[in-house]
């Protein structure tokens, strides 16, 4: 069973995911190890964040085989060429405010602190947050608290753990 935790920056995803992988659960953070490369879109306009498909795809593979529950943490622009390998896509969401605010208070990653970068925050929850939230098939509000956002996606494994 693989899961993808998708949002926009600042909606919880890494803190999201260090906490079930302190519960014992199998995680990846795309945002880390190689995992994104930037590449060149389609249609030649500039290049975009994506995932190195030949990494994802063996990760995704190998973890078939072992039968056990795996979390995958990103936001890129060709994750939806995955979406039939994960059992579920779950969108963490938050309003604006929130968002910039997490981003503002956060140290383990810059993005976000520049003016520009809060605007291109703005603008990529605007503009993306809505396509994301198309193909979902679970959202998550993440103003809930962290103990909450984390039952719920481990329920999604785990049916028994349901509240």
């Amino acid at each position: 069973m693989a899961i993808l935790i998708t949002g926009m920056s600042g909606t919880g995803k890494s803190t999201v995911l260090q906490r079930l992988a302190q519960l014992g659960h199998t995680t990846v953070d795309t945002d880390e190890g190689g995992w994104i490369e930037l590449a060149p879109l389609p249609d030649g306009t500039g290049t975009e964040r994506m995932w190195v498909e030949d990494r994802i795809d063996a990760l995704l593979s190998v973890h078939e085989l072992s039968g056990e529950p795996l979390f995958i943490a990103g936001t890129v622009w060709n994750q939806g060429r995955f979406y039939p390998r994960f059992d579920d896509v779950v969108l963490l969401s938050a309003p604006v405010a929130v968002v910039l605010q997490r981003i503002a208070d956060r140290d383990a990653n810059p993005y976000g602190k520049s003016p520009a970068e809060r605007l291109r925050v703005i603008a990529d929850l605007t503009e993306f947050e809505p396509v994301l939230r198309e193909t979902a098939t679970v959202e998550i509000d993440t103003t809930r608290s962290l103990d909450d956002v984390v039952a719920t996606l481990a329920a999604l494994v785990d049916p028994s753990l349901e509240a």
